[in-house]
């Protein structure tokens, strides 16, 4: 992992190459991590794969996060492997909520650009992200639910997803949930 002046000046040439692609950066709990502006993620990403002593050429994680309440309310979470150097950076992308606050019932989906093309591991990543959070990857090649039925109602890993629904069964809980059956 890079150390915290390190990250500051790879967020810098990040920078130059890709002007206001990198708006913060943090260095928190052994984690090295780049805030990207999500509309120039594809450019910090390549960037950091391309560049001669950079490297990141394994992407080893691409996850989400709701932070509702919090604006804006989600991220996308890139974790990138230097396999030469065995070092790790973090990439963060936060995306609004574009059907919040509208109040016309509008169910219009927060998008990020895809990354499959650069990095082949983030296929059914994204997808996975796409099934459990709404998050749409502009440009994925087959963009469709890959844990959930596709006919599923809703996104279950959102915040406000509601929590409930039928009782799971277990042999220690069987006898208390009589005709579970019929």
């Amino acid at each position: 992992m890079p150390d915290a002046p390190g990250l500051e000046l790879i967020a810098q040439r990040i920078n130059e190459e890709v002007p206001g692609a990198v708006t913060e950066t943090a260095h928190d709990h052994g984690r090295a991590t780049l805030v990207v502006d999500p509309e120039k993620v594809l450019g910090a990403l390549g960037w950091l794969r391309e560049t001669d002593g950079q490297r990141y050429t394994f992407l080893s994680s691409l996850h989400a996060a709701d932070y509702l309440p919090a604006v804006p309310r989600f991220a996308v979470h890139y974790e990138l492997l230097n396999r030469d150097r065995v070092e790790r950076v973090h990439v963060k992308a936060l995306l609004p909520d574009p059907g919040a606050g509208n109040g016309n019932g509008d169910s219009a989906l927060p998008e990020i650009d895809s990354c499959v093309e650069m990095f082949p591991t983030a296929d059914f990543q994204e997808r996975e992200v796409y099934d459990m959070f709404g998050i749409v990857f502009r440009g994925h090649p087959d963009m469709r639910r890959i844990l959930m039925p596709e006919d599923y109602v809703g996104w279950p890993q959102r915040r406000d997803f509601p929590v409930g629904g039928e009782p799971v069964i277990f042999t220690h809980n069987e006898p208390e949930l009589p005709h579970w059956y019929e």
